[in-house]
């Protein structure tokens, strides 16, 4: 199973589904040149959003801290620690302040179709 986002283009093959440790990110770079943060909770399901953190401009959501809050699944900025929640990409601490979010989904792998 190979995991995709949603860009511009079409549906773009990131990375396989097992290559994806639970609760740490990853970063993907998009045909655009913005990159993605994309992480798998521990029942398989994947999320992507910006990597950029839109406090600092740093490319380092990937390398957050991986949590949960009221059953929502949350990514914990390594710089200033603000959360930013995996489906919706609203920033728990900043009502204000949101990231991208990306369609993601997986797909058999080509070797499979």
């Amino acid at each position: 199973m190979t995991v995709e986002l949603r860009v511009s283009e079409g549906w773009l093959t990131v990375c396989e589904l097992s290559a994806l440790i639970p609760g740490r990110g990853v970063a993907a770079l998009l045909p655009d040149g913005s990159q993605a943060a994309v992480f798998v909770d521990r029942a398989g399901r994947p999320y992507a959003i910006a990597n950029q953190d839109p406090f600092t401009g740093a490319q380092v959501l990937s390398r957050g801290l991986v949590g949960t809050v009221a059953g929502r699944a949350f990514v914990a900025s390594p710089l200033l620690k603000q959360r930013f929640d995996l489906e919706s990409g609203r920033c728990l601490d900043h009502d204000e302040v949101a990231v991208r979010t990306y369609p993601v989904r997986t797909a058999a792998t080509s070797a499979a179709r």
